[in-house]
């Protein structure tokens, strides 16, 4: 058995490590490159593994480690703050696709037991395959991304009293009563819900500080892994989403000090679970019905993907996701979930339908998770480029003004510029490119218009002329530079204020006679490097001497070298003796301190 199981797992691991890249390789993403891989060694491919529900089972501890690593990016306040996202959007996210998905299937010819569960099933989408497929491509943070993250959360909510009249409707009903009452099952759920709340609130933070204690990293890797395991087991036992239980369990150690060591011990584990569950589902596509009906589950496949897809592009418009992202979030969300298995495999132990319709809609939710990454690669490669240029918006028309500042590019670093003056009443002109922050914006009362701010046409129509000063904010140095030469020579008294991408950027700014220029990173850095030395044992007095030295150094450096930056050579030598400079007048200066404080560090 041990050689069986060791076999088994070089089959698994052999069949990533050479099917992933490739797929990656060919721009298809990893999830498909999982699938492919266990399509390729289950029952219907080389046959390498046959007992795939073992697999399924064991791999979906990946969906609940995944969950448990959202829910420590997620403290309660910010969760709640999502609530009518989770509960408002999810709920009409199931219901409309319940809807339209019921109709169908009624209309197809089976009885509103069986259309109801089959719609309730598949209204549900894959978390795993969404979020990973977010990840991929860095958009959880995009308004499509956290959307669907919201809806994804409620539908593992949903998922449970889904799963839960399941026997209530089929002829096996009366099995359940030897179960207990149904209050005893919720006071159940409620009980254990109460138990990780306020345990995970008094007790978990305690035992995490003792196991900490023991410095043994494995001990607290061991721990982590016990503790999200267990609370998926306990969860599971009465009957709830394994993945749910772990994510509240999450939330609660959000704000914990133990937050980052979980997340850097759990990522290892959650990427090759994730892995193996995406190769198991792999191996659970039955091609034997496939080939025995090619048509009719295509037909099924294809219809379920345009009707599901079709309902969350029009939810997309009611939640005020972005025109751009719309599509990307219908594709998002159009595939079956994990939890349609366990449903309609339910569905067949009670009888609502048969063990071959069962069969038929295990199949098609199989295959839309295939499909999905497929998917979102002829929108990334197609339909993201045609959405791009069709969202791209007519210049706006701005006002003249006089006496106000104009800030070009309102992205991080222009908008505490713009916030700022905004604060002290200095009347703003903001140009942007990007219209969704523009439109985002416009809602919080900025006056901000969407334009290229290197156009002289735009710059005189937004009063260049009259304007008390220039905020050069442009995240593109190869803009920001043309804007300060088109300002230059037409408006050659507008004050240029300019934000410094790197160094070489700063000397292609003086270049053009910008003389005042900060760099974007530099005054945050030097004051964290200053908070350092505080927080190290140095005098609070001394740590701001120093920094307010090394700024004065490096500036007079970077002047210094100025003359010569094209010149690689005396450029190093220069930079090398503003080095031992630097170095010699913070050794002067420790020793003073000592002189004068014998016992500070």
């Amino acid at each position: 058995m041990e050689s069986g199981l060791l076999l088994n797992t070089v089959v698994y691991l052999l069949a990533a490590v050479i099917a992933v890249p490739v797929v990656q390789r060919l721009g298809l993403g990893g999830v498909l490159g999982y699938l492919v891989a266990g399509i390729s060694i289950g029952p219907w491919g080389l046959g390498l593994v046959r007992d795939v529900q073992v697999i399924l089972h064991f791999s979906e501890f990946g969906v609940v480690l995944l969950l448990f690593l959202i829910g420590l990016e997620l403290e309660p306040k910010r969760l709640w703050t999502m609530r009518r996202a989770i509960f408002g959007g999810g709920s009409l996210q199931v219901a409309a696709v319940s809807g339209v998905l019921f109709a169908s299937i009624f209309l197809a010819g089976l009885d509103w037991k069986a259309a109801l569960i089959a719609a309730l099933g598949l209204s549900l989408s894959s978390t795993a395959v969404a979020i990973a497929s977010l990840e991929e491509r860095k958009l959880t943070a995009t308004p499509a991304g956290t959307t669907g993250f919201s809806i994804l959360l409620f539908q593992d909510i949903a998922a449970i009293p889904m799963i839960a009249i399941v026997p209530l409707l089929g002829s096996a009903g009366l099995a359940v009563a030897n179960e207990g009452p149904g209050w005893l099952k919720a006071l159940q759920v409620v009980a254990v819900i109460a138990a990780l709340i306020v345990g995970g609130r008094t007790l978990l933070r305690p035992l995490m500080r003792i196991v900490a204690g023991t410095n043994m990293r494995e001990i607290f890797t061991a721990f982590a892994l016990l503790l999200v395991i267990g609370i998926g087991l306990v969860m599971q036992l009465v009957g709830m989403s394994m993945a749910l239980g772990t994510f509240i369990a999450g939330v609660l150690l959000a704000d914990s000090e133990y937050r980052r060591a979980l997340e850097a011990d759990l990522e290892p584990f959650k990427g090759l679970l994730l892995g193996l569950f995406f190769m198991a589902v792999g191996m659970t596509v039955d091609f034997g019905v496939l080939l025995a009906q090619p048509l009719l589950v295509l037909s099924l496949l294809a219809g379920f993907l345009t009707l599901k897809a079709g309902v969350l592009y029009g939810l997309a418009v009611r939640f005020g996701i972005p025109s751009r992202q719309r599509v990307l979030f219908a594709m998002l969300l159009s595939q079956g979930s994990e939890f349609a298995f366990v449903i309609f495999g339910a569905a067949a132990t009670a009888r609502v339908f048969s063990a071959e319709v069962s069969a038929l809609l295990i199949l098609v939710v199989a295959l839309s998770l295939v499909a999905t990454p497929l998917l979102l690669l002829l929108h990334d490669k197609f339909l993201a480029p045609r959405l791009q240029a069709h969202a791209r918006r007519r210049q706006d028309t701005v006002e003249p003004r006089e006496g106000h500042v104009i800030i070009a590019g309102f992205g991080r670093f222009g908008q505490i510029v713009g916030r700022l003056l905004h604060a002290n009443q200095i009347p703003l002109t903001v140009l942007d490119h990007d219209p969704d922050q523009i439109d985002l914006l416009r809602r919080f009362g900025f006056e901000v218009f969407y334009g290229d701010a290197t156009r002289l046409d735009l710059l005189r129509t937004a009063g260049a002329s009259k304007a008390r000063a220039l905020v050069v904010a442009i995240d593109d140095v190869g803009d920001s530079l043309k804007l300060v030469e088109v300002v230059r020579e037409a408006f050659p008294g507008l004050l240029i204020l300019a934000r410094a991408r790197n160094v070489s950027h700063y000397y292609d700014l003086l270049d053009r006679g910008v003389t005042l220029i900060e760099r974007e990173t530099f005054e945050s850095a030097l004051r964290l490097g200053q908070d350092a030395l505080q927080h190290l044992g140095f005098d609070a007095h001394f740590a701001r001497e120093a920094a307010l030295k090394f700024r004065s150094h490096n500036l007079a450096s970077l002047l210094k070298v100025y003359p010569h930056y094209k010149d690689q050579e005396t450029m190093v030598s220069m930079a090398r003796q503003a080095r031992d400079e630097l170095e010699q007048m913070f050794a002067s200066d420790l020793e003073a301190m000592k002189k004068e404080h014998p016992g500070s560090n």
